[in-house]
């Protein structure tokens, strides 16, 4: 139940929707800037998610539903991320309690979440693409809505954000607010600049300017001529004093900047776009952690807060032992090379970048990029590895097989937060890369559960003459996991059989990879209480797969009738599908009933309830009932 009704706000808990927003008065709106700050809060520090960034928005998503009219004008968050004001003046505000929660609202935006959700998101640099589309779409339709696209000045150094300015048209009702509020995107253009940018957002200044404009043209036989004359001088002289803007320069008309916590201010402007009836680039900057003291201090900290409850360990997690161990690979191999597209934190790079900064490539928001830099760097000798979450290494297939398996490049790719993501959600789960490097010819993929077994996969990694993956959970190492698998330490093989014990003779075997092995572990708990003995086969390296297979066959024990391949990847495609496949014709399987357990065709949405294996059918009790 939510606790927005115990806070004594003034105005916040008032607000159903945006017609409730525009029905105040405007002195209300510091007010309600603070109720909604104080709400950000204690949600994110509750729940985890994104605080920084969205603090630093309030002011300009208040501003926005003022304006326009959602859900008939359409909101298009950039990644989503910094949605969370949005969602609460949008009808949300009971249900922020449940943020990031199963069964509770996302954090990103989610067209299945609300009419005003126009357009899913969870990964940076595609809002312009749709926005565009909606603008136009709503101009062939003959409709007098508005599109409005926020974009944080990261996105821009995604490609698609260019590669949508260079198809904008100037003639659809597109509103593109840039929120700078990292990097500086525009240079600094000096006293003159500023002073002309405070003119240039005061509102009489289009009322005077477009008033000029029609005077001008109704001069008789020179006035077209007069008013392009004019426009022209006044285009050369702003040039030549401070440079030409890249958004004009792409025909697109630029306001700004302003500061974007400055509630009035942005209204002002965001108003005068409006009238303006055409593409528009409106350039804010806000504060990351505005109103709160520590986030303003160390925004980096507090963009991605993990909930309050949630376990802390000691241990250091498999992205900083891949981080620690490359960059005590490279201090011995000086062609070693890292890259990140800006999640050198994310990836556990930081080391690597302090102490091999230039053979640190942070690159930005661009998989696709990355991938065929690190190709490029390998074809002239060097040793690249490319550090990525799963779910964003998806935007670079066409690059690993173009331009790194096709030329037989030894490009390395560590595939950071592999497997199902219970908090994020849908656009964050690590399910697909098995299933489409596997498809990927000369490729070796790796997958360890323990720290040493990583640090041995980079090792062999940095030796391979070929595209290498290795891909790791977002976690620590398992203490069960070891135990079970490597009484005696993790030794050179990677991969093991789960130790039976004198006499033990299983029934079922369960074939598996990642951090699901705990499940599995859990799965054979419950079937020894109906006596049913169950064994694990644990690979921690999946491709080429014929080596796999053979492992597979030695391990395999000769009582099993039931041999289940079990995995947090989709099915289609995957490490089950492929190895049973392989493996079903030989005389040690023959008799044994095969079973492949799975993600389905489904993107596994969290339910109330249920953690998130439940929700995908793969959760240990599924195991379970699957075997027995």
């Amino acid at each position: 139940m939510s606790c927005v009704s115990e806070k004594n706000y003034i105005y916040l808990d008032k607000i159903k929707s945006p017609t409730d927003l525009k029905a105040l008065p405007s002195e209300a709106m510091p007010t309600l800037a603070d109720e909604i700050r104080r709400e950000l809060i204690d949600r994110v520090s509750e729940n985890g998610g994104h605080l920084a960034s969205n603090l630093g928005v309030v002011e300009m998503s208040m501003a926005i539903h003022r304006v326009f009219d959602s859900p008939k004008d359409h909101i298009i968050f950039d990644v989503g991320h910094q949605s969370y004001v949005h969602k609460m003046l949008t009808g949300r505000l009971e249900r922020m309690d449940t943020l990031r929660q199963a069964g509770g609202i996302s954090g990103f935006t989610n067209r299945g979440e609300s009419e005003h959700d126009c357009f899913g998101a969870g990964h940076s640099s595609t809002s312009l693409s749709a926005a565009l589309a909606f603008a136009v779409s709503d101009k062939l339709s003959g409709s007098d809505a508005y599109t409005v696209a926020i974009i944080g000045d990261g996105a821009y150094t995604g490609g698609m954000i260019h590669e949508a300015l260079n198809n904008c048209r100037k003639d659809v009702r597109l509103v593109i607010i840039m929120n700078e509020n990292e990097m500086s995107i525009s240079k600094n253009i000096g006293r003159f600049a500023r002073n002309l940018a405070r003119i240039r957002n005061k509102a009489g200044y289009f009322k005077t300017k477009k008033a000029t404009g029609i005077f001008l043209k109704k001069i008789p036989l020179i006035g077209k001529h007069l008013f392009w004359f004019v426009r022209g001088v006044k285009k050369t002289v702003k040039n030549a004093l401070y440079g030409s803007n890249y958004f004009e320069s792409m025909g697109l008309t630029y306001l700004g900047p302003i500061d974007g916590n400055d509630y009035t201010e942005v209204e002002n402007l965001l108003r005068e776009a409006k009238k303006l009836g055409e593409s528009v680039v409106v350039h804010i900057k806000t504060k990351k952690g505005k109103g709160y003291e520590p986030a303003e201090q160390a925004p980096d900290k507090y963009h991605g807060m993990s909930p309050a409850a949630s376990c802390k360990s000691d241990k250091p997690n498999f992205s900083h032992i891949m981080g620690a161990k490359l960059a005590k690979m490279a201090e011995s191999d000086e062609k070693i090379c890292a890259i990140t597209a800006a999640m050198c934190d994310g990836t556990g790079l930081e080391r690597f970048r302090d102490t091999h900064t230039e053979r640190f490539f942070d690159v930005g928001i661009a998989e696709e990029h990355a991938m065929t830099f690190a190709s490029g760097l390998a074809a002239n000798g060097m040793k690249p590895y490319f550090a990525v979450y799963s779910s964003f290494l998806q935007r670079s297939y066409d690059n690993i097989i173009h331009d790194a398996a096709l030329q037989r490049l030894p490009v390395k790719i560590c595939i950071d937060r592999a497997g199902l993501s219970e908090a994020d959600g849908a656009t964050h789960h690590g399910i697909f890369d098995v299933a489409f490097l596997s498809q990927v010819s000369g490729m070796k993929i790796y997958t360890p559960i323990t720290n040493a077994a990583l640090e041995r996969a980079l090792e062999e990694m940095n030796e391979s003459d070929t595209p290498c993956a290795v891909r790791y959970p977002n976690g620590v190492e398992c203490d069960r996991v070891l135990s079970e698998f490597y009484p005696n330490g993790v030794g050179q093989a990677l991969g093991a059989v789960r130790n039976y014990g004198d006499g033990d003779a299983p029934s079922a075997v369960v074939v598996t990879h990642g951090r699901i092995v705990k499940e599995a572990l859990e799965a054979s708990d419950i079937l020894a209480e109906k006596g049913i003995k169950v064994g694990i086969i644990l690979l921690e390296v999946l491709k080429p797969y014929g080596e796999t297979a053979e492992r597979i066959l030695s391990m395999l024990p000769k009582t099993a009738e039931k041999v289940v391949f079990l995995e947090e990847e989709i099915k289609n495609g995957g490490m089950g599908m492929i190895l049973s496949d392989r493996l079903k014709d030989t005389a040690a399987m023959s008799g044994k009933t095969v079973r492949l357990i799975a993600v389905d065709d489904t993107f596994v949405e969290r339910h109330k309830g249920n953690n998130v294996y439940a929700d995908a059918h793969i959760s240990a009790k599924d195991i379970a009932e699957i075997i027995s």
